[in-house]
């Protein structure tokens, strides 16, 4: 990405907000739970720390959701047209954000970085073979770039605090 601000929004319009970095990862996840939890064969999520995160108007509300794990996660959504915004899971606390890509007034700009939970996708969707895939999930030591890394070092850094 050139520019590294990107903004996004509900779809009403009540919630916007701004990134203003690029994302740790975008995580193009296939699993049985991202499926029915957005009603279509995929989520795509960018993970982003929280404080490289801009609220430009409007207060989410945060719907506690069952997740695979049992520890569940919550969901920033718009309270006029409830669109799901972004999640917070337990992993990765209120400190890191999962943004759903297609919130963004430019979701093309941040295409999967990977695909994970291949092993439940539907059988009719092709993945690029010039993107990583895996079967379940992955260690990010493998995948990320260096500058996400290190980012993701101050974070741990700050949980440790």
């Amino acid at each position: 990405m050139t520019n590294d601000v990107l903004e996004g929004a509900c779809t009403c319009g009540a919630i916007r907000y701004r990134l203003t970095s690029t994302p740790l990862i975008v995580h193009c996840c296939h699993c049985s739970w991202c499926q029915r939890e957005s009603g279509a064969s995929f989520a795509l999520n960018a993970m982003i720390e929280t404080d490289r995160m801009e609220l430009l108007q409007g207060e989410p509300i945060m719907a506690d959701t069952p997740s695979q794990s049992g520890k569940g996660q919550q969901i920033a959504r718009c309270a006029h047209c409830h669109v799901a915004l972004w999640s917070h899971y337990p992993g990765g606390g209120k400190v890191v954000a999962f943004v759903r890509v297609g919130t963004l007034k430019q979701p093309e700009r941040l295409p999967p970085d990977i695909h994970i939970y291949t092993s439940t996708k539907q059988p009719w969707v092709i993945l690029p073979a010039n993107i990583p895939a895996v079967v379940e999930y992955y260690q990010a030591d493998e995948i990320w770039s260096p500058a996400s890394l290190a980012r993701r070092a101050v974070l741990r850094a700050m949980r440790q605090d």
